[in-house]
């Protein structure tokens, strides 16, 4: 039998359950990249009053999450993170699809986003699900790679 999913809006009382969730998923990018990469080392008790974050469950354990703010006529998605014993259910992309939703009904033009070169599975990831790189530049010692998605209308 399948766990039930289902989503909630985050409050300010999930920033320590987020944190522990976005350093579970990005933990093995430490050694791709010799750092812990961003979300690691974000405040998300200040992000969580800042930004919308999504929060799926699998049954009752927190699975992934999409946190996404709108940047002028597009909504940036901040992150997207999926616990490792999770991972490959598809969540991921249930998530992205979430905040093309929302973007469409802000009325704004499109979702971005931004990763790092090295992940290369996410690059191929968002390629898959229709996302364009619209640019790279240097970021930490790294390449930070932004991408884009118009939303058909």
């Amino acid at each position: 039998m399948t766990d039930a999913i289902s989503l909630r809006t985050a409050g300010e009382a999930d920033a320590p359950a987020i944190r522990a969730l976005t350093r579970e998923a990005y933990a093995k990018w430490v050694a791709v990249i010799g750092r812990e990469p961003l979300p690691m080392t974000a405040d998300y008790a200040e992000a969580v009053r800042r930004h919308r974050f999504d929060l799926l469950y699998a049954g009752e354990a927190l699975a992934a999450l999409i946190e996404t703010t709108p940047q002028g006529d597009h909504l940036l998605i901040e992150n997207v993170a999926v616990r490792p014993v999770f991972q490959g259910r598809g969540f991921a992309r249930r998530l992205l699809a979430l905040a093309e939703d929302l973007a469409e009904a802000a009325g704004l033009d499109g979702v971005r986003l931004y990763t790092n070169q090295r992940f290369t599975e996410n690059v191929a990831l968002y390629k898959a699900l229709g996302y364009r790189v619209e640019r790279e530049e240097p970021l930490n010692g790294g390449v930070a790679v932004h991408m884009v998605k118009p939303l058909a209308r």
